[in-house]
């Protein structure tokens, strides 16, 4: 039989990466860490952790049963946060993470109305980019993840999305009425992963890939570095609603966007609180169009 303070403290181990770190984050002795290790060891009947120098390693099938540990002691978290958000919504907290020009703009906009209909409800939001959003969300460290996805791209497994509307790209340059066909020799600025996949396809629809000069994912830095003429980049609309310089154009590129989300994990119905976060959202980006 598993016990769910084991699995806390094998999880706590692979996050920290040791016994000691573990046992402080936990409040526990470092010999109550080890028996709790040994004790789980034991009901499993496999090695999930070796001795290395000092330290310890889980083992493959430690770092197994640690990966799905956090995604059950995070559940358990949320389940106890949203029985004490259940009773009318007067008290509770539900915990959304977004990425920056969601985080700048949708989301204060729910709060706002969060406040207003529901005072008693805490809205918590950590900014994040979507791939790190979905991990939280799937170990249970919080409630809604907002995201941005590319149209066709493939939903991952266990999650619920609720499109909450499409956000426009727009390609920024000094130039007023410009194209994209005026810049297959530019310099451009790249972003994170899934940033630089959607300009490579922007590109791809005038047959040239970009040349990438500079890297930012802050659309304040962008903006700066096209106004001094270091480059040309793309950004979507929200983000331009979040900051937008006037010394820079911004000239929206037909056919491209991208898709916004709301996502949760687990079962339907939501619980109160995260239903009543949805709505909000859903509110707070038809009032950005």
């Amino acid at each position: 039989m598993l016990s769910l303070v084991h699995l806390k403290v094998l999880a706590a181990v692979a996050r920290y990466g040791s016994v000691t770190e573990a046992a402080q984050q936990l409040h526990y002795s470092q010999p109550s860490v080890s028996h709790h290790l040994a004790r789980l060891e034991a009901a499993t009947g496999v090695k999930l952790v070796q001795r290395v120098g000092r330290g310890i390693r889980l083992t493959p099938e430690g770092l197994l049963l640690a990966n799905r540990a956090a995604e059950i002691v995070g559940r358990v978290d949320a389940a106890t946060a949203e029985l004490a958000a259940h009773a009318g919504l007067q008290a509770g907290r539900v915990r959304v993470a977004a990425n920056a020009s969601t985080a700048a703009t949708i989301v204060p906009r729910a709060a706002v109305t969060l406040a207003e209909q529901h005072p008693g409800l805490e809205l918590s939001l950590f900014e994040r980019h979507p791939v790190e959003s979905l991990e939280l969300l799937r170990h249970g460290e919080i409630e809604i993840a907002v995201v941005f996805r590319h149209p066709g791209e493939p939903r991952p497994d266990g999650f619920r999305f609720v499109h909450l509307g499409d956000d426009p790209i727009y390609l920024i340059s000094k130039q007023a009425d410009d194209s994209l066909v005026n810049h297959h020799d530019s310099r451009w600025i790249g972003g994170c992963d899934a940033c630089q996949a959607e300009l490579e396809t922007v590109c791809r629809s005038e047959d040239f890939a970009p040349r990438i000069a500079s890297h930012s994912d802050d659309m304040v830095v962008v903006q700066a570095l096209v106004a001094a003429g270091a480059g040309v980049a793309i950004l979507a609309g929200l983000g331009l609603q979040a900051h937008r310089r006037q010394d820079v154009e911004a000239s929206e590129l037909v056919g491209f966007h991208r898709e916004i989300h709301a996502v949760t994990y687990g079962d339907p119905p939501d619980p109160p609180g995260v239903a009543a976060v949805l709505t909000a959202l859903q509110g707070s980006f038809s009032a950005s169009g």
